[in-house]
């Protein structure tokens, strides 16, 4: 385990205690878990009931769901690293309103940064719309996006999948892919950058 990257995390956290100007105050922060030196890194929209009470994201219904998801791709819930982009929970479980994502989101490119994953997976639309705004999750969940050297592959949200049994079946596809691309990432990123020196070479 990188001990920097600890470090640097409890200093984010810390960082976000100290900030009374993020909105939700009357909620508990649920800053995010994992391993630091994760690959992929799951980011959903915000805490909800179990997630406020016990501090840690991702614990309530929709939480164990993923965790099955992950099991059965033969992932553990201590290998990737999981957070919201709003991290403290809206009242009744109501969706972030844009201020208050737009309150949190200048946290999340450090907390990114710290951790370093090869693919961030947004779950649901909120957090899918941060890093793919014209994104609509119907048609692009379980597709990958490169931003940098980052690959984002966004799913439907677990709570959806809870609700609608032709959207867990599409969520158990995703994250077969999704296993798939983890596997091949240095593999498709040498195939982008191969891509992108022939475009290079076009244009001279």
């Amino acid at each position: 385990m990188d001990t920097s990257k600890e470090a640097a995390l409890q200093r984010l956290e810390k960082e976000m205690h100290a900030d009374d100007s993020l909105p939700l105050q009357e909620s508990n922060l649920v800053f995010g878990e994992g391993s630091p030196d994760a690959d992929v890194m799951f980011i959903g929209e915000a805490p909800g009931f179990y997630e406020d009470r016990e501090k840690r994201p991702f614990v309530g219904r929709a939480g164990k769901l993923l965790d099955k998801l992950m099991e059965e791709i033969g992932w553990k819930r201590e290998e990737v690293y999981i957070t919201n982009i709003v991290k403290r929970r809206p009242p009744d479980n109501r969706d972030p309103l844009p201020h208050e994502i737009e309150a949190y989101k200048k946290y999340l490119p450090e907390h990114i940064r710290i951790i370093g994953p090869k693919i961030i997976v947004p779950v649901g639309r909120f957090a899918m719309n941060y890093f793919l705004p014209s994104a609509q999750i119907s048609r692009d969940h379980g597709k990958y996006f490169w931003m940098r050297d980052m690959i984002v592959m966004p799913m439907y949200h677990t709570a959806a999948a809870l609700r609608n049994p032709a959207i867990l079946d599409a969520s158990r596809l995703d994250f077969v892919k999704l296993k798939e691309v983890k596997d091949r990432y240095e593999e498709l990123k040498a195939k982008r950058r191969e891509e992108s020196v022939k475009q290079t070479e076009s244009l001279l």
